[in-house]
């Protein structure tokens, strides 16, 4: 099968995720958590937001492994007035991207991708993607196998 030709692969492996549950839906979630974080010089740098079908949101953000312990704090001091289920964190992850043009007029590259990190054993841990990028959160441990997979699967520069 022919290989699909991409832009390149990105990666950030000093990572903590933080996912902040069942949070009652209603406007301003977001922009709460990511205005505390941002009022403390703390850089969000991936965010996915998704309501499951109790129209309760969970908020997936990764933060720089150094601001782990001051997000926590901060996040858990506003999670009683979001009305938050939990506020739990994973410390040590990475994101993988893979980038190029077009990918909206490109069907499969999503699919291609997961499928590669899952025959090398890397577990998805959050999605997200724009016009031109497909970003995975794994496991720090697993960076080095989903790039040898990303790297072996698609067609690079």
């Amino acid at each position: 099968m022919e290989k699909i030709r991409i832009g390149g692969i990105m990666q950030n492996a000093h990572l903590s995720l933080l996912n902040v549950t069942a949070v009652p839906d209603r406007p301003g979630i977001a922009a709460s958590i990511l205005n505390s974080l941002g009022k403390r010089g703390i850089n969000v740098q991936f965010i996915v937001q998704c309501i499951d079908q109790n129209r309760q949101d969970q908020v997936a953000l990764c933060v720089d492994r150094d601001d782990l312990s001051l997000s926590l704090e901060l996040v858990g001091n506003i999670a009683p007035e979001l009305e938050a289920g939990k506020v739990v964190a994973q410390p040590e992850v990475a994101i993988v991207s893979i980038f190029g043009p077009d990918f909206r007029e490109r069907p499969g590259i999503a699919g291609t991708m997961f499928q590669s990190l899952a025959e090398r054993q890397v577990n998805i841990l959050a999605v997200s993607t724009s016009i031109s990028t497909v970003s995975c959160v794994i496991e720090s441990d697993g960076l080095e196998r989903a790039l040898f997979a990303l790297r072996d699967t698609f067609d690079l520069p």
